[in-house]
């Protein structure tokens, strides 16, 4: 349960509270058995004060205003994680005829602005592929940036950190993807956290081909490629031999399962699950078995044979070809292999979207640098998110880039990334600090002073903390902590004080900016110096 002072929501108005179970936090909520492979109904009476708005993830609800009693039901059979409750200053608008959008009230008309219409268009996608939604109503809450995931796809209420908003492309497919649980995982549920791709990969799937039918096979072929770029990352960092690659992972007494949740729980499974479509030959037949699969076993939680032999069943001319026993594609070595997938998909019909991105890193990457060409190959203001954040991140991969390059890459897109979301700021700022470029280093300042999310401030830290500039991190830390999580908080204080002697406590009300050595202003010519002073700045004093 995450309880947020006014200081942590948006409107600085009144209290918050939400939940969030998965994978096993919601024993500390209620009494349950804290299992997937367990599902039931639930109800709940929740008494909240006047002013403050309660909701859950129930398929019925009523509210006795003259008690301030809010009573809940969820009539259909959920894992206990799939329970949720959120309270706060919110209030919502209808974006559909199922589907409503609850936000605080500072943040209401941007959701609408966002959503308006769209979720019904996904919805009649999904129901187009995979059946009837069986939930009722799609509704999304919209929580403050100390929600420590990106989204949660609890049943009927959907939840989803604000910080997305401004980012439209991950917003539609973070959406998206939600909604595609509703099929796997919240009515379909894997039985044990070692087969979480069970959902997660499938879910994958379904999310893609939800947009191919409403956005086309180009952008889901791209945002494809960012997403299996950023698992050969991931593969690199832990090592093909790592066993948290494998599909069925093996759960560890103690361990806690959110612990295994990877890029490979997502696009390893998606890949063996694309593989699977590809067997049948057109994917209609695939998403016709996918619905007879969801029929069959609908709120109940399944292994991964099951879903395999139902496969099997469903096309019997595979079965009598021993698909499952293709020599280098055997199905138990697509769930035990560690690595990375044993086939990718074919992301052809994406490559009026990636071919640009490629010829644009090559340029910049070449050597002697061709700066004039290189600047004038793109546009990246006519880009999609994607294709600029799959560039990016290939900068990141490469770097740490000779001076010239970082030096013309500011030059050239250092003023127009400023005005884009922040899924693209964020790249170029980690750019910046993995490239120790002092001009810009101002820009991670003013990121960090703005930021309150998880996915906005860990991984600059990181950065600047594996880096030279760890005392320029601690400075802006201590000016900034007060407007953190305290869960937030103390990660960060745990990057910070890696190969340090413990942080001390400091007040932060303490802490000027008058200070000189510890100064990095809002101008050019003053962060270079500033910023190679504070090189020398003793953090652990």
């Amino acid at each position: 349960i995450w309880w947020l002072d006014p200081e942590l929501t948006y409107g600085n108005a009144k209290p918050f509270v939400f939940t969030q179970g998965h994978s096993v936090c919601n024993r500390s909520f209620f009494p349950c058995f804290d299992t997937p492979a367990v599902k039931c109904t639930y109800s709940a009476t929740v008494k909240a004060p006047a002013g403050i708005q309660v909701l859950m993830s129930a398929t019925q609800s009523t509210y006795l205003e003259e008690e301030g009693v809010y009573q809940f039901y969820m009539e259909y059979p959920v894992p206990a994680y799939l329970v949720a409750l959120v309270a706060g200053d919110l209030i919502h608008a209808d974006i559909g005829p199922r589907s409503r959008v609850w936000a605080e009230p500072c943040l209401l008309p941007t959701a609408i602005s966002k959503l308006s219409g769209m979720v019904e268009r996904w919805l009649t996608a999904a129901e187009s592929l995979y059946g009837p939604y069986i939930w009722g109503r799609y509704d999304i809450v919209f929580l403050p940036p100390s929600f420590p995931i990106v989204a949660m796809e609890n049943p009927c209420l959907t939840f989803i950190i604000s910080s997305i908003l401004e980012s439209d492309e991950f917003l539609i497919i973070d959406v998206i993807h939600e909604v595609a649980h509703s099929w796997f995982g919240n009515a379909v549920t894997n039985a044990t956290w070692e087969e979480m791709w069970l959902s997660e990969g499938l879910a994958t799937y379904a999310q893609r081909r939800i947009t191919t039918e409403t956005y086309g096979a180009a952008f889901t072929c791209l945002e494809t490629a960012f997403r299996l770029d950023a698992l050969h990352r991931q593969m690199k960092l832990l090592g093909e031999d790592n066993p948290v690659s494998k599909l069925q992972v093996k759960l560890e007494p103690g361990v806690n399962p959110s612990n295994l949740m990877n890029l490979f729980t997502y696009e390893k499974g998606y890949c063996f699950v694309y593989y699977l479509s590809q067997l049948c030959g057109d994917p209609r037949h695939f998403d016709s078995f996918l619905r007879a699969y969801i029929e069959k076993y609908k709120f109940t939680s399944v292994v991964a044979q099951d879903l395999l032999d139902s496969f099997l069943n469903f096309f019997p001319e595979l079965k009598e070809q021993c698909v499952e026993s293709k020599a280098g594609l055997e199905f138990e070595r697509w769930l035990n292999a560690t690595g990375p997938p044993l086939a990718e998909p074919d992301l052809s019909q994406g490559s009026s979207l990636t071919r640009p991105v490629e010829t644009l890193f090559k340029l910049w990457t070449t050597e002697p640098l061709d700066s004039l060409a290189a600047a004038s190959s793109a546009d990246l203001t006519k880009w999609r998110t994607f294709q600029t954040v799959l560039f990016l991140d290939r900068l990141l991969d490469g770097s740490p880039l000779p001076h010239e390059v970082i030096k013309k890459l500011s030059e050239c897109y250092s003023s127009q990334l400023d005005s884009m979301n922040a899924e693209i700021r964020i790249r170029w700022l980690q750019i910046v600090v993995r490239n120790d470029y002092y001009p810009d280093l101002y820009k991670v300042r003013r990121f960090l002073e703005n930021q309150m999310s998880r996915m906005y401030t860990i991984p600059l830290y990181e950065d600047l903390c594996t880096g030279t500039l760890k005392s320029f991190a601690l400075e802006i830390f201590y000016q900034t902590q007060n407007q953190l999580h305290p869960n937030l908080r103390k990660t960060i204080q745990q990057i910070l004080s890696q190969g340090l002697n413990p942080l001390p406590a400091i007040d932060t009300t303490a802490v000027t900016t008058e200070t000189p050595a510890m100064v990095l202003e809002d101008k050019v010519s003053e962060a270079t110096n500033g910023a190679i002073s504070l090189r020398d700045v003793n953090v652990s004093a």
